[in-house]
């Protein structure tokens, strides 16, 4: 059994005996490793593509200087920034990136990265909000938030935000995510 199916296996394992022993699973489950393996890879967007810093009514954007990135969900483009802490600038590393996305807990879409990202020097913790792009380094997924997340946990560092609908990326499964020239 490959070691993504394993460690999903053994993420709703832990997801139904913290929601069987919880009467708020959301405060108590972390985001599982439940994604399919990432499709690292190339996808050509129109040059000129809008990118604006995001809503900052988002406490995650609040805190950091936003650096513009390219993102297209299913084709379409979306603004989007991450922020300047020093995940988000390994994450920027990564790119370009296109990763099949999957849904969990109802709550975000997730999905495998190519490699851990360095989580050293990582910002005070705050809960994600919708939009927000984050990384559980647990089991290093990239997890896009479509409803407001867990509370507050030292594993989950917010990377950025995504100016786009809970229904957009609620129903989104593949997105690629490109430097802004």
């Amino acid at each position: 059994m490959n070691s993504a199916v394993r460690r999903g296996l053994i993420g709703v394992a832990l997801l139904l005996a913290a929601t069987a022993c919880s009467d708020d699973a959301r405060e108590t489950t972390p985001p599982s490793p439940s994604a399919t393996s990432a499709s690292p890879g190339q996808q050509t967007m129109s040059p000129g593509a809008p990118s604006t810093p995001p809503d900052t009514s988002s406490p995650a954007s609040d805190r950091s200087t936003p650096m513009d990135i390219r993102v297209t969900l299913d084709g379409r483009p979306v603004d989007a920034t991450l922020n300047d802490s020093p995940a988000a600038g390994d994450f920027a590393e990564l790119l370009p990136l296109t990763l099949d996305l999957e849904d969990f807990h109802g709550t975000e879409r997730i999905a495998d990265l190519p490699r851990e990202l360095n989580t050293a020097g990582a910002p005070e913790p705050t809960a994600a909000r919708v939009g927000d792009i984050a990384y559980y380094a647990p089991w290093g997924n990239l997890a896009l938030f479509y409803q407001d997340g867990p509370a507050p946990s030292a594993d989950l560092l917010i990377l950025g935000h995504l100016d786009v609908s809970a229904d957009q990326l609620g129903r989104a499964d593949r997105i690629t995510i490109e430097a802004a020239s």
